[in-house]
């Protein structure tokens, strides 16, 4: 039937470029992490880790606050530091990112940036195994497919590196835990981050205070554009998190799984091609079966989003 009014493909035009600047905002984030933060850290190999964290949450702190303010939300921060439940479950969350930067950086300096990309490939397996066992979330049979071989992928990993391979089951093990706790905290991506570094200022002053008084600070007694890369550590931080923020209020939860794969498989490229890290037949082994988890479990959960009337 004619009507007065045909529709207009305006509002079809706005979820496009939506979608459009979405997908830009996530790779923007995930082309970050993978490449520009090992980068960063790689050159920094000569800084002590925990004066480069310090200097991450000193520097990324004010940014933060500044955020905040511009975008209207220290009313929401100073909610957030009366409430002591959500203090406690923050102070966990602090603890457990807290553990994943150390081991990041650590894997960065000792060049063992490929165990870093193996614990980001099986972090959202671990994921979701966590929300199974502590959220009594249910799994699909090909999510626990993927688990199965991921774990196989991870005992093969073992037998190549002569041991458990602790760096890739610490960073995929601490950023699923802070996952799950911070899904349990009223509080947004840059709030939450703020309350974490606000935690760990007090520490991060005295070790900076402490490294001052010994054999001095590369801040302090470093070359010029030591110091410049050092407080270019808020910014390596803060920024891919307000680009992955910006896309995934844009994208659906499936898009951004997909697209998360990026990190990981930037840092094994890093890791192979550009800083020549070993790269065995037994590693080759392992990688293969946790693409073919990645790719089981990416293909089931981009299934599940086409089709509302499936579990999970």
């Amino acid at each position: 039937m004619w009507t007065l009014y045909p529709p207009c493909p305006v509002s079809s035009t706005l979820k496009s470029d939506r979608q459009t600047t979405g997908v830009l905002l996530a790779l923007g984030a995930f082309g970050w992490w993978g490449a520009i933060t090992p980068v960063y850290y790689h050159a920094l190999k000569t800084v002590n880790v925990f004066e480069l964290i310090a200097w991450r949450i000193v520097a990324g702190l004010p940014l933060l606050l500044i955020l905040l303010w511009m975008t209207r939300r220290l009313p929401h921060l100073r909610q957030v530091l009366t409430r002591p439940r959500t203090m406690m479950m923050l102070v966990a969350s602090a603890l457990l990112i807290g553990v994943n930067w150390f081991v990041f950086i650590w894997a960065v300096d000792t060049d063992r940036l490929a165990e870093v990309s193996l614990g980001y490939y099986i972090n959202p397996l671990v994921s979701v195994a966590l929300g199974m066992l502590v959220l009594g979330e249910r799994m699909r049979p090909a999510q626990w497919i993927a688990v199965a071989v991921a774990i196989a992928g991870v005992a093969v990993s073992a037998v190549g590196i002569d041991g458990v391979p602790w760096i890739s089951l610490s960073l995929a093990g601490s950023f699923a835990f802070y996952g799950l706790v911070r899904k349990q905290v009223d509080a947004d991506a840059a709030t939450g981050l703020t309350v974490e570094m606000l935690l760990f200022l007090p520490l991060m002053l005295v070790i900076l205070a402490m490294v001052h008084g010994g054999e001095g600070t590369s801040f302090a007694h470093g070359p010029w554009w030591l110091s410049i890369m050092l407080l270019l550590g808020g910014p390596v931080t803060i920024v891919p998190l307000l680009l992955f923020t910006g896309g995934a209020r844009r994208l659906r939860l499936a898009t951004i799984g997909l697209l998360q794969y990026i990190a990981p498989t930037g840092q094994l490229l890093l890791a192979v091609l550009v800083y020549g890290e070993e790269f065995d037949a037994e590693r080759l082994a392992a990688f293969i079966l946790i693409w073919i988890a990645v790719l089981t479990y990416s293909t089931d959960s981009f299934l599940a989003s086409r089709s509302p009337s499936r579990d999970g």
